[in-house]
């Protein structure tokens, strides 16, 4: 059974999601929250396997939400729930760790795709937020601009660290590691670690790490 935490601002929102997600033989919604406030202490009570977490939320957003899970340490995964898809919206979830992002514009059933997928450890983004990384990646160009938790990914790998080590380093998942890995080895325009590593000592040599 699947133990579920929604979180959103939207009486309709949360009361349809938690009709849909209990008409499901495995999926138990445990709790609900409308405010900011309320969610990172019911989360520490309650340790849900999955929190769905709407970024709009009132007294402490959704946002400031995942990043004191985080820095909890709290064993949930989360998934961001979100009516928008822009550029900030998408890389303030990435960098705050979000472990899936599901638009309020899809279909509910989704959602509750989503919410299998991430508990079984899969990183869910939708296509949208894809295509908008596609478009960033195409824009930087190779060996630029990796954000300040893709740069310590690739300090790491370049101390010859596993995906595990690195995991556990910096409190995440293995399936985030790889995720950011992905993005790294893109930006800088390599296939494997060797390269990125390789690449980083030479930035290193050249004063640029």
């Amino acid at each position: 059974m699947i133990r579920v935490f929604l979180a959103d601002d939207h009486a309709l929102v949360l009361e349809g999601l938690r009709s849909l997600i209990e008409a499901e033989g495995d999926i138990e919604v445990v709790g609900t929250a409308s405010d900011g406030d309320q969610v990172v202490d019911a989360v520490r009570t309650l340790r849900p396997d999955v929190v769905v977490l709407d970024l709009q939320m009132p007294t402490v957003s959704g946002l400031e939400c995942l990043q004191r899970i985080r820095a909890e340490g709290l064993p949930a995964k989360v998934l961001v729930l979100s009516a928008f898809y822009d550029g900030d919206t998408i890389q303030s979830a990435l960098e705050a760790e979000a472990d899936g992002f599901a638009l309020k514009t899809e279909p509910p059933q989704q959602t509750v795709a989503c919410i299998r997928q991430v508990y079984q450890g899969q990183l869910v983004f939708p296509q949208a937020a894809r295509r908008w990384l596609r478009q960033q990646r195409h824009r930087t160009g190779p060996a630029t601009d990796l954000s300040e938790r893709e740069a310590e990914v690739l300090s790491l790998v370049a101390q010859g660290l596993t995906n595990t080590q690195i995991a556990q380093r910096l409190n995440v998942s293995e399936n985030t590691i790889k995720f950011h890995l992905q993005n790294i080895y893109q930006k800088l325009g390599v296939s494997n670690r060797t390269e990125a590593a390789g690449i980083f000592f030479k930035q290193r040599q050249e004063g640029r790490r």
